[in-house]
C-alpha cells in the first residue's frame, strides 16, 4: 500500500509540471506539442500502463484493508481511534472512492476520447499533424459542472494526501524523531500544492 502510494505521489508531481503548459499563453501549442509526445513515446506508454496497474492496485489493497480494518472493530481500545487519528485518516476509503470516480471522470474526458475518439480536431506544428487536446481540455473546463466537479475531486486528494504520505514513510519504518517532523512539513506542504496546482488549471481556462 505504501510503496504504490509512494509511485503514485511521484507520478502526481510529474503529471503536473506536464499539465501546467495549459496555461501557457500560446493557444495550446506547449500542452498539444507535449501530449503528442508523451502519446507516442514508447518509454512513456510503458510507464502510463505501469501507472494504470498501480492506481487499480492501490485501489485493491485499499477496499482490502477498510474490510479488514471494520472487520476487526469488534476489539475495544482503552483510548478511542477517534481521540488520536485525524478525519483523514478515519476516512480514507470514502476519500480514496471519490478520488477513484474523479480518476475515472478524467479518463473518460481525455484519455478514452483521444485513444478511441473518431473525430479528433488536429492542428500542424511545422509540418506535422497532431491532435489538438488543448481545445478538447478548453471544452470540458468551460463547463462550470465539469469545474466544480474536479475542484471536489482535488479537495479529496488534498485529504488523503494529508494522512497518506506521511503514513506511507511511516509503515515502511522511516519513523525518527529528527525527520518525522520534516516528513511531515513535507507532506503537509505537498498535500495542499499539489491540488492546488492541478485546481488553478481548470479555474484558469474557465474564468479566462
Amino acid at each position: 500500500m505504501s510503496l504504490t502510494g509512494l509511485f503514485l505521489i511521484l507520478f502526481l508531481a510529474v503529471h503536473l509540471l506536464g499539465n501546467l503548459q495549459l496555461i501557457v499563453n500560446d493557444e495550446g501549442e506547449a500542452f498539444n506539442v507535449y501530449s503528442d509526445f508523451m502519446s507516442h513515446n514508447p518509454l512513456i506508454q510503458l510507464i502510463s500502463k505501469g501507472n494504470f496497474f498501480f492506481i487499480i492496485l492501490h485501489a485493491i489493497q485499499g477496499f482490502v484493508l477498510y474490510f479488514k480494518n471494520k472487520k476487526a472493530k469488534g476489539s475495544k481500545y482503552a483510548v478511542s481511534p477517534k481521540e488520536t487519528s485525524s478525519w483523514a485518516s478515519r476516512n480514507m476509503a470514502l476519500l480514496g472512492t471519490l478520488i477513484l470516480a474523479f480518476i475515472l471522470m478524467h479518463l473518460g474526458h481525455f484519455w478514452f476520447r483521444f485513444k478511441f475518439g473518431s473525430e479528433l480536431p488536429m492542428v500542424n506544428y511545422d509540418g506535422a499533424d497532431v491532435i489538438n487536446a488543448y481545445t478538447s481540455v478548453s471544452y470540458v473546463f468551460s463547463n462550470p459542472i465539469w469545474v466544480a466537479l474536479y475542484i471536489v475531486g482535488l479537495i479529496a486528494l488534498a485529504f488523503h494526501l494529508l494522512h497518506g504520505f506521511q503514513s506511507a514513510f511511516q509503515t515502511l519504518g522511516l519513523n525518527h524523531k529528527k525527520y518525522t517532523p520534516i516528513i511531515s512539513f513535507v507532506g503537509t506542504a505537498y498535500a495542499i500544492l499539489i491540488p492546488i496546482g492541478f485546481a488553478i488549471i481548470p479555474l484558469y481556462m474557465f474564468f479566462r
